[in-house]
Formats: C-alpha cells, sequence, structure tokens
C-alpha cells in the first residue's frame, strides 16, 4: 500500500489508513516512511537481521537507548531479558515481540547479541496531541467522540486507529450511509507528538431501490410490500425516513410478513431466505424475500383446559368469539390469550399462565386449539409502592388507586387505576401499574412508577382566528397546585369581538374527602356582529360580570353528580350612533328583534349535572365514553327565568393500528317560565338562546346555521323594474339564535407514526349533522306603502316616511319656506312657530310633518327548522413551535336556505 507524504513546514503529514469499504473493515497499514518505521511484521524476519549468537550464551549487560518518556527499567519489564541470564535467538526474538505487544513502541531493535553485551533500541509511539474530524455534517463530533477509544493524551497506535475508524464506520451504517469512507491522518508535531485527522466522506443515505418478493402467490408483490415498514424510494416519499435501508428493519419486515400471513390462515408460512445487495455504486439496496406461503388453514375446534376450578371452561371457550370454520387467525389467538389472562385477574390471580396448544391436520386443513389454563393462587395485595413522585403529594396519587393493600388482585380495578392517574395530567405519559410479585407466591406487589412533568403554565399568545381575528391571550395556571391536585388559573382574553377576565380555583378533594369544590369570578365584553355582504359589524354589545361557585360528589365508579349556583349581571346595548334615531333604539336601523333585546338585567340560576365517564383518558381518550346530562334554573331571584337542559354523549374506540375512532351527540332546549311577551316576541332573550356554526359545526361559518333575518334593500335593474338585491353585499343577516338544538358527530383520527406523534400531528375525518330551531317568528320591523302601475302592473315599494322627534320625544314640524318670518326652520308646533322645542306657538303657518324617508327593504325569516344540516371535512391538529395550530377543510353537503357555509378554517397562536 503507497502512502501520501505531505510536508507543511516543520510538520509531515502521512497517511494513516485507506479507504473504507462497505465489504469488510479497512485494512490498510503504514508504509514505512521516515522517521516513522513499521513495525516487523514477523519474529523470523527480526532473528535474521541478528548476528548468530552462540548457543546459550550468557547476557553480560543490558542497555536500553531511545526512550524519551519511559523508564528504561519499565522497557526491560516487559521482556523476560535478565543480567546473567543465558539466550539464543528465540529469547531476542520473543523479547522483540512482547515490546511490540505493548503498543508503546514505534520500532524496536537489538544489537550485541554476539558479545552478550545487549542494547535495546527503540522508538516510543508519539503521544496524541489531538484528534480533528473534517467532513461529518451528518453526525455531530459530540456523538462521534462517545464511540471512540482515541483520546488526547494517549499513546498513538495503529491499532486503535483502525478499531476506532471501524466504530465510526459502524455509526454511519446505523444512519443507512453505508457509502461512508473515513481516511485517517497524522501530522507529526516536535516531541514526540501527532495530530490524528480524519477525514469523513459521508457519501448519499442508502436508499431502498427495490424489494422483490419471490414464492408469492395468493398475495401480489404491492399488497405484501404494505405490511413492511421498509418502502421504496419514491419521489411521493422524499421525506420519509422509510425509505432508507436498516438491517434492523430488515429483520422487523420478516415478522412483519409472517404476522400478515398469519393473520389470513397460512400457518406454514415463512421467510427461507433475505438478502439485501448493495448496488456498485454504494448508494441504494435491492432487497430480495423468498417466501413459502403453504397451506391456508381453517380454525377447528376451540376449547378451553384450565386447572383453576373457579372457571367454567365452556362458557370460556364460548366467550372467546372463535368460531369453528372460519379462517385461523393468530391475532386472534393472542387476543385470545389475553382475555383469558384478564378473565382470571378479575377473579384474583395475577399470574396465571395461559397456553394455547395447537393440534394442526395438513389432511382438513384444520388447526384445533385448545388453551391450557395452569394452576395459579388467588393472589393479594401486599402493598401499594409509589415512586417517582417529587412534587405530587403521595395521597393525590393513591385516592385514584381503585384498590387497596390487602385487597384481592383485580385486574380490572388496576387497569381503571391507571387510567385514572393518567388522567390527572401531571406525569408523562403511557405510566402503567407494575405487577410484581410479592414475599410469598398469593402475593403481589402494586408498582406506581411516575414521571411528573410540568403541570404549571405562564403563556401569553397572539394569534389569528378566522372566528375572532387578531387574539392575544394571557394566562397562569397551575393544575398541581402545592402538590395537592388542586387548580388555580387566571387568564386575560382580548380580540376584536370579545374581552374577559376570569379567575377560577378547583379542589377536587376538598379536606382530603371525595367532593369537589370549585369557583369562578369573571368579567366578559362581547360584541355580537352580523353580515352586511362578507364585511362583519357589530351589532349588540353584551357586558357580563358574575360569579359561579360549584360543587361535586362520585356516586359511583363511573356516576357523579355536581351542582352549581351562578350570579351574573348582563348590560346589553346597542351603539347609539348607528341604531338610534331621537334618542331611542330605532327598529328601521337594528331591526325589532335586537331593539327587544337590549337593557339590564340580573340572571340568579342554580343547576345540576349528571355524569358518566369511562374514558381511558380525560386528554386524549382512546377508549369508553361519557355523558353528561344537566339543567340549569334560572328565577332564583333575578329577572331571568328559564330552564336550560342540556344532553353530551361520546364514545371513543380504538379501532387498532393507531386508528381511534369517536362519535358524539350533543343537543339542548331552553323553555321559558316567564309570561307572553306579545305577538312576534320569543319569550326566551337572544342573549340566552343556543348559537350553532364555527368552531363546533365544521363546514358552516360563526352562529351560520339557523334561525335568522335576511335584511335585502329593493334596487332599480336595468330596466327601471323594482327589484330585490341579490348582490350578498348589499344583504344585511342577523343570526338569531334557537331554543332548541342538536349536533353530532363521526370522527377518525389517523395515526401518522412516531415521528409525526413527537410533532405534535393529529390529523381525522369526520361527518357532521345539526340543526338549530324553535324561536317564534319576529313580525316585520316596518310595512312599506307600495303603488302598482295600472298599464305595465308593476308594483313599486315606496319609502317610509319616519317622523322625526325632539330630544323630549315630541313630533318635529317644518314651516313652509313661503313663511316670510320662519322659513324652513324645524319646531314642535303643528301650527306657528316657537324657537324653544315645547314652547307657546305663535304665527299662523301650517307646518308639514318632519320625516325622513325609509329606503324600502323586506325582512325574511330563514333557518328555523329542524332539518337536519350535514357537512364533511378533514382538520389536523398540530402543536407547532408557535404554538397550537388548528386547520380545517369541511364542505356542507346539507344546507337550509340563509344558512352561511364556510370551507376553510384555522386558528394559531404563539406563546414565548
Amino acid at each position: 500500500m503507497t502512502i501520501k507524504v505531505s510536508t507543511f513546514g516543520a510538520r509531515a503529514t502521512a497517511l494513516l489508513l485507506g479507504g473504507t469499504v462497505l465489504a469488510g473493515v479497512p485494512v490498510s497499514a503504514f508504509a514505512q516512511t521516515a522517521p516513522v518505521q513499521a513495525p516487523p511484521v514477523a519474529p523470523a524476519r527480526v532473528a535474521a537481521a541478528l548476528p548468530a549468537a552462540p548457543v546459550a550464551q550468557v547476557i553480560k549487560s543490558l542497555r536500553v537507548e531511545g526512550s524519551q518518556r519511559i523508564e528504561p527499567e519499565t522497557v526491560l519489564s516487559y521482556t523476560k531479558l535478565r543480567i546473567g541470564q543465558a539466550y539464543t535467538n528465540e529469547t531476542l526474538d520473543q523479547a522483540i515481540k512482547d515490546l511490540y505487544a505493548s503498543d508503546l513502541f514505534a520500532d524496536v531493535s537489538i544489537t550485541g547479541a554476539s558479545s552478550g553485551e545487549i542494547v535495546l533500541r527503540i522508538r516510543e509511539n508519539p503521544i496524541i496531541n489531538r484528534i480533528v474530524f473534517e467532513g461529518n455534517k451528518r453526525l455531530k463530533e459530540d456523538k462521534i467522540r462517545k464511540e471512540i477509544k482515541l483520546a488526547p493524551r494517549q499513546i498513538f497506535t495503529r491499532t486503535a486507529v483502525r478499531q476506532d475508524v471501524a466504530r465510526i464506520i459502524e455509526l454511519y451504517r446505523r444512519q443507512g450511509r453505508f457509502a461512508a469512507s473515513i481516511e485517517p491522518k497524522m501530522v507529526a508535531l516536535d516531541q514526540n507528538r501527532v495530530d490524528i485527522i480524519f477525514e469523513v466522506n459521508e457519501g448519499p443515505k442508502s436508499k431502498v431501490r427495490q424489494i422483490n418478493i419471490l414464492g408469492n402467490e395468493v398475495f401480489s408483490d404491492g399488497k405484501l410490500r404494505e405490511q413492511m415498514a421498509t418502502k421504496e424510494a419514491r419521489l411521493s416519499r422524499l421525506l420519509s425516513s422509510s425509505t432508507s435501508y436498516d438491517q434492523d428493519r430488515l429483520a422487523y419486515d420478516q415478522q412483519k410478513l409472517r404476522q400478515f400471513y398469519l393473520t389470513q390462515g397460512y400457518a406454514d408460512f415463512r421467510v427461507t431466505s433475505a438478502v439485501a445487495e448493495l448496488t456498485p455504486d454504494k448508494k441504494d439496496f435491492i432487497i430480495t424475500y423468498v417466501v413459502e406461503e403453504g397451506k391456508r388453514y381453517k380454525f377447528g375446534d376451540v376449547t378451553v383446559d384450565s386447572d383453576i376450578r373457579d372457571f367454567d371452561n365452556k362458557k370460556l371457550a364460548a366467550s372467546l368469539g372463535i368460531i369453528k370454520g372460519s379462517w385461523y387467525n393468530a391475532k386472534r389467538v393472542e387476543d385470545s390469550v389475553d382475555s383469558l389472562n384478564q378473565a382470571a385477574g378479575l377473579f384474583g390471580y395475577a399470574f396465571t399462565d395461559t397456553n394455547p396448544e395447537f393440534q394442526r391436520d395438513p389432511e382438513t386443513l384444520t388447526m384445533s386449539i385448545n388453551f391450557h389454563i395452569a394452576q395459579a393462587q388467588r393472589t393479594y395485595v401486599e402493598r401499594i409502592d409509589i415512586n417517582g413522585n417529587t412534587q405530587t403529594q403521595d395521597k393525590v396519587i393513591r385516592r385514584e388507586i381503585r384498590i387497596a393493600e390487602g385487597d384481592a388482585f383485580n385486574s380490572f380495578q388496576v387497569k381503571r387505576s391507571q387510567d385514572r392517574i393518567n388522567s390527572l395530567g401531571f406525569f408523562q405519559e403511557k405510566f402503567e401499574i407494575k405487577q410484581v410479585p410479592g414475599s410469598s407466591p398469593d402475593r403481589v406487589v402494586l408498582e406506581a412508577n411516575v414521571e411528573e412533568k410540568s403541570t404549571g403554565e405562564l403563556s401569553l399568545s397572539a394569534g389569528f382566528s378566522s372566528l375572532e381575528k387578531f387574539i392575544i391571550q394571557a394566562s397562569i395556571t397551575q393544575h398541581n397546585f402545592r402538590g395537592k391536585g388542586q387548580e388555580l388559573r387566571a387568564s386575560v382574553n382580548y380580540s376584536t369581538y370579545s374581552k374577559s377576565v376570569e379567575l377560577g380555583f378547583t379542589d377536587p378533594y376538598l379536606f382530603d374527602r371525595n367532593i369537589a369544590i370549585g369557583g369562578d369570578i369573571f368579567r366578559r365584553d362581547y360584541n355580537a356582529f352580523n353580515y352586511v355582504g362578507d364585511q362583519r359589524q357589530t351589532t349588540y354589545t353584551q357586558v357580563s360580570t358574575g360569579f359561579q361557585i360549584r360543587a361535586g360528589i362520585p356516586l359511583t365508579e363511573f356516576w357523579s353528580l355536581s351542582a352549581r349556583y351562578g350570579l351574573t349581571y348582563d348590560q346589553v346595548g346597542l351603539d347609539q350612533s348607528t341604531y338610534f334615531t331621537n334618542g331611542a333604539c330605532d327598529p328601521l336601523k337594528a331591526g325589532r328583534y335586537l331593539c327587544e333585546a337590549i337593557g339590564n338585567r340580573w340572571t340568579s340560576s342554580v343547576g345540576y349535572s349528571l355524569i358518566f365517564d369511562s374514558l381511558n383518558s380525560r386528554l386524549h381518550p382512546t377508549a369508553g365514553q361519557r355523558m353528561v346530562f344537566s339543567q340549569d334554573f334560572a328565577g332564583l331571584g333575578g329577572d331571568v327565568r328559564y330552564i336550560r337542559t342540556r344532553f353530551e354523549g361520546s364514545k371513543f374506540f380504538n379501532a387498532g393500528h393507531g386508528f381511534i375512532f369517536s362519535a358524539n351527540l350533543e343537543g339542548g332546549y331552553i323553555a321559558s317560565l316567564e309570561g307572553s311577551k306579545g305577538a312576534g316576541v320569543d319569550p326566551i332573550r337572544i342573549t340566552d338562546r343556543f348559537y350553532l356554526g364555527e368552531p363546533d359545526f365544521h363546514g358552516f361559518d360563526i352562529r351560520g346555521v339557523g334561525p335568522r333575518i335576511k335584511r335585502t334593500p329593493y334596487i332599480t335593474d336595468a330596466t327601471g323594474a323594482q327589484v330585490l338585491a341579490t348582490d350578498k353585499t348589499q344583504i344585511a343577516d342577523d343570526a338569531l339564535g334557537g331554543r332548541a338544538y342538536y349536533l353530532g358527530r363521526l370522527e377518525m383520527e389517523i395515526p401518522l407514526g412516531s415521528g409525526a406523534h413527537e410533532l405534535g400531528l393529529r390529523p381525522s375525518i369526520y361527518i357532521q349533522a345539526g340543526a338549530l330551531f324553535g324561536i317564534t317568528q319576529p313580525l316585520p320591523t316596518a310595512t312599506f306603502p307600495s303603488v302598482t302601475d295600472p298599464v305595465t302592473g308593476r308594483t313599486t315599494v315606496l319609502p317610509l316616511d319616519q317622523q322625526q322627534l325632539d330630544s323630549a320625544g315630541r313630533s318635529l314640524f317644518i314651516v313652509p319656506t313661503t313663511d316670510g318670518t320662519n322659513p324652513g326652520l324645524a319646531t314642535t308646533c303643528q301650527i306657528g312657530y316657537s324657537a324653544t322645542s315645547g314652547g307657546a306657538c305663535t304665527g299662523t303657518s301650517i307646518n308639514t310633518a318632519y320625516t325622513i324617508p325609509i329606503s324600502p327593504f323586506a325582512e325574511t325569516f330563514v333557518g328555523n327548522s329542524s332539518r337536519p344540516r350535514i357537512s364533511i371535512g378533514a382538520g389536523v391538529n398540530w402543536n407547532s413551535p408557535f404554538g397550537p395550530l388548528r386547520i380545517d377543510l369541511a364542505y356542507a353537503l346539507l344546507h337550509d336556505k340563509g344558512d352561511d357555509t364556510k370551507i376553510v378554517t384555522f386558528n394559531v397562536g404563539t406563546q414565548f
């Protein structure tokens, strides 16, 4: 092998090792180049260089030449040579081999063999001054240094360099870079020191170019490739890591193939060979599997043979759900084993051993299975250990555990305890209660090894929402206040259409008793709005100030009851400059329905909720259900009286392979306890009604579903005829809310792999159906006069003259312009004139009413229908570095006249 030598001033650079290739460990060696000499390759060569020594000659003197850092006595200690000792050529050869084996010397020679005056001439290996890496971009230097053995101030050896090159190559192979090569170099320094430079050529990441499958007849290559974690490199998978070659993944894919065939009934399936070949350019791999599918089997007789007397074998076999004659499925066998173990756990057997015994019949192609449950002792909980909680008090965790020390073991109670602790949100995900054998065979120790996470949140958020435009939020929340599981929170929110300040506190276990109590005080400013075309404009404002106190108690493990009392002072008003005329709300400008809403009122309400909750997690459930029935009675004092009834239900299913299916249904109704307020006036105020739309009902705009008034002006078309405007920018749209609503949702959450899960990506597809309805149709705001042209037959709606009033509500009149004293002036006198409002009238002028014409418009009451509106869509939640992001694309399949639809909605915020 050749050596490259470069001169840099006083420094000499020597090529240490040749290029490393994929086929094996580097085999390059140093060539002999001054001032570094290669060690002898074989002892025979060294012996030949020595003069022949007389047989059994005695060592007269023994000394060392060339040592710098190592003491001569230390050098001699590595050999067996001693003064006065007899020696031969073989003895001297062995001494040289021993010195080289110490890895301390670059060159060793012996002189004086003929005279007995032995001189050991050595040249010490240099000391490593520093280690430098060049060209490594995909692997950080600190990661490489952890793997290699060489380090500064160590003695340099060629063997150590070769070993470290192999270690670095292995690091790159783990990343899928099989074309990587390492070229180590040495730079000689003064004082017998060297710098070691590893020049790295990382090369491209090796992809899987092609996956070949031989021997498959039942399933296509494409179907089998779908089962594998490794995928062929394609443009559509440009950002996927599954196209990189991974030797461990190759073995995993073989297991995946076997699992697939076993679930399809092919019990004899096997992979006879799996070969990964690197292409000549070392960029890609071609993987070839050779398989034997075998025959397809059906289930034969399925029985259970239990050594535990408490079990009824026939009932257990029937509960497994495996039907004789159905295709064999290994996954169902595994599930049956788990089911039998769980059933044993319900009876107190913590450590049961269920072994499926297979009886294969190649002639009938059936697989009979006998599940043998070995004898086990009923176990009892010896103790419950809680570890890892540094902030959370023990009692906070123990009160969620549904089994006590000394109780008979019950797997259901253990699983329920695990779910309740997970639902606290104080600990990292995937917490499990481990079952450890106790001090005797009938004792079990439950270990709750928790890993706490931060439960306090201090955030300042800013974002943009299609619902509320710009949003600013500041909040501080401690979900585990003082480690007692209490929640303390304070928040301030500001957006274009709402502002709020809230303080709240909740103690789930008052005085360590299973009674939850909490309270909130708040101030909320809300600006309601309507649409004129696509422009949103404020209609009424609602300022609510109040408080609520609440308490809850469990009735059973899954049922609980909560009660609450709230007192709120609402101030509802309209912009006087826009909607008032002569100091009063003008129905012609605001609409009769909005004028009826303004005013101040107290709402004193008491309510309760009956709750059923079996969810396995309150944060991100994957199984279980939750139902809430609640009623609120307003009328315990105050100015408002009604009963609001609501129902909410949700159920979650783990559909397997990471898919989570959920069904949600909610509905409500408000019944008034007040008397009639007149024709066309709904007994429930507009501020107390239900509203439906974004963000709960995707595919529709905010308050886009349900009863509404559309005010459309009359315009003149090109032919001169009067028609209603069709341009949406001219039509005002006022949502009125409803007294009854329902909303259903079916949703499937789609998994994207562990990488997407770590990023917080959770996409889903869904379908929704709902409606809002049940209010009294408002009376028309105004009746406009009209005339009909007798010639053309066209009817023209005329403007309405609105009488103008003074500040005291008195009618105003206009003095005729022909009057010689006060022409054209406004006065409260119908005859004559008064310079002061309401003063004595003088003069004889006959005045005309002071009116302002109101352009004609038509009001249409639409949307008050219980017919379902239906939308389908897809959305994704992302816990991005900028804060939570939600994007939805939804399309309304069915909608009623007047509903406002919307396809894209999004919400994003940032935290800092």
